[in-house]
């Protein structure tokens, strides 16, 4: 009996791109290190190149287990170009403070084939194997920076909270598998249709685990305490991938496995979703109100967004699952474009987080100036940009299935957010003596970065409708 390779194919191709990269590393000297950055987008290209030839594929290998859909090559584009804007903002910062090129880029791309397994993953046991691969390479990254004891703390704190959601979802697993007899999620979506498996109370505690380990993933309160001291500690440009990538893959495994084979138990986990939902998108506001860090700032204010994403999750069904894909990628390119400006700021051993670091910045540099302000003003929802539409489709999402006082709050909340965002526009324009940010000449890649940012964030809010029917077809396909 032959194995279909063919869900396969984009996730091979980051894997021999990172083996390429670290066995390249040693043996090429300092100076040639850029060679490694070229690999690595190369090799990212490469494999969206073949999830855009596998595009409209529904199959799927080793009898299921991982399935090449339109949602999950959806994913993989996703993951690929985060990694992709990750190490082409982190070009300079890695030269600056020291830390390994090679294993650096290597680590990047490792974790972005465990997203991608997750993604594609239709067995619980191999999402999970996704989920350690991804979290094992972004607690290293985490702890690159050797030199800062911030960063070690942020690792360690990092790895001892990630194994204890691990746990909770290993036991959650554990517990399915005793209820419905296999960790397959067609054969568990097939073992609720029986009403005896339905009610079982294994089965509910199994999934209600399952429910807890996902929202450390995506950082939902009373889950997100770990955030802000890891993103603040981290270096930012894994801060940025932390806050988009990882955030994105859990929401993938969630979709696929709560709104599609887990849903005839939508009525029991609606609830809970709902406060959860509510209880993140307001405590993360209300926290990154009281900031002094930019860094900080954006730590909490991606737990609020964590917040909006869930609203899709209660929605659900087609209009639900369109919004939450469609948000994922408006949410990519403001947050990556954010945290870009930040590093665009830092000078040797001075990162330059604070709001008052920014004064000025308008005037001193003003395509980071501008970028900035767009970054901002899309993140708390300001039309014509991509946070604005990305939150219409979401509230609307809630509104269709009924979910009107959730709409209500999370536009309340999204008003709470401007109070911050403004502000570090309020810096830049009408303050004076903060840091000069590095010019062109300095960092190209890293402008570069923000440039893409700022076309996506541009681009998502005045011309949605082309991504709008690709998060719609990309979710239908799970059915």
């Amino acid at each position: 009996m032959e194995t279909n390779l063919a869900p396969l194919l984009p996730s091979a191709e980051v894997v021999l791109t990172a083996l390429s990269v670290l066995l390249l590393d040693l043996f090429i000297r300092k100076d040639e290190k850029g060679l490694l950055v070229w690999i690595s987008l190369i090799g990212l290209a490469l494999a969206g190149g073949m999830a855009l030839f596998l595009w409209g594929s529904h199959e799927g290998a080793f009898q299921d287990s991982i399935l090449l859909d339109d949602f999950a090559l959806f994913f993989t584009e996703l993951f690929l170009g985060a990694a992709a804007i990750t190490i082409l903002s982190s070009v300079h910062y890695v030269r600056e403070t020291n830390i390994h090129e090679g294993e650096f880029y290597a680590l990047v791309l490792l974790s972005t084939f465990g997203m991608i397994l997750m993604a594609a993953a239709n067995d619980l046991i191999l999402f999970f194997l996704g989920l350690e691969t991804m979290s094992i390479g972004v607690y290293i990254l985490t702890g690159m920076w050797r030199e800062r004891s911030q960063a070690s703390e942020a690792a360690m704190k990092y790895f001892l909270i990630g194994a204890f959601a691990t746990g909770f979802l290993l036991y959650g697993i554990a517990l399915i598998y005793g209820a419905a007899g296999s960790t397959h999620l067609g054969r568990i979506a097939s073992a609720l249709g029986q009403t005896k498996s339905h009610g079982s109370i294994i089965l509910s505690a199994g999934v209600f685990l399952l429910f807890v380990g996902l929202a450390f993933k995506v950082a939902a309160v009373p889950f997100h305490f770990w955030v802000p001291d890891v993103y603040d500690g981290a270096p930012t440009p894994v801060s940025a991938f932390m806050a988009v990538a990882v955030k994105a893959a859990a929401f993938a495994g969630w979709a696929r496995i709560f709104l599609y084979q887990l849903s005839p138990l939508q009525s029991e986990w609606t609830l809970p979703l709902k406060a959860l939902a509510i209880l993140t998108m307001t405590v993360g506001n209300l926290l990154a109100i009281s900031q002094s860090s930019v860094k900080r700032m954006l730590a909490y204010s991606s737990i609020a967004h964590a917040g909006y994403l869930l609203i899709a999750l209660v929605a659900g069904g087609e209009s639900g699952g369109q919004a939450l894909l469609f948000y994922l990628l408006s949410y990519a390119a403001m947050t990556f474009g954010a945290f870009g400006v930040l590093i665009a700021l830092k000078e040797g051993e001075n990162d330059h987080e604070a709001y008052s670091d920014f004064a000025g910045l308008g005037f001193k540099r003003p395509f980071l100036g501008m970028a900035m302000s767009l970054f901002m003003l899309s993140l708390a929802g300001f039309p014509p940009l991509a946070g604005f539409t990305g939150k219409f489709y979401l509230f609307r999402s809630a509104v269709v299935a009924g979910h009107i006082d959730l709409a209500i709050i999370g536009a309340l909340n999204s008003l709470l957010s401007v109070v911050y965002y403004l502000r570090v526009i309020v810096m830049m324009y009408m303050e004076e003596g903060g840091a000069e940010g590095k010019p062109f000449a300095r960092a190209p890649y890293l402008y570069l970065a923000i440039a893409i940012a700022v076309l996506g964030t541009v681009y998502l809010g005045v011309l949605p409708a082309p991504a709008l029917d690709l998060s719609r077809i990309s979710f239908i396909s799970l059915h």
